[in-house]
């Protein structure tokens, strides 16, 4: 399983918090690409709930993460 910030980018309207089936569920009707659903698909807990993109990829960045002043835009 990767992710890439364009990958992940299709999930952000997702209903979450989610199932795993639910995920695969809004990435199919969003016509997400298939490596989503294929990354989703290797998720092992069916049961678990899945609060935010972290939950599914640790390292997904956050706004902090990036160095800029969003008061000069």
């Amino acid at each position: 399983m990767y992710w890439t910030l364009e990958l992940a980018h299709h999930l952000e309207d997702a209903p979450w918090p989610a199932t795993k089936d639910e995920l695969i569920d809004y990435a199919i009707r969003s016509g997400a690409p298939i490596e989503v659903i294929e990354n989703l698909n290797e998720l092992e807990d069916e049961a678990e709930i899945y609060d935010t993109m972290e939950d599914i990829w640790p390292d997904y960045p956050r706004k902090d993460d990036f160095l800029f002043n969003e008061d000069e835009y």
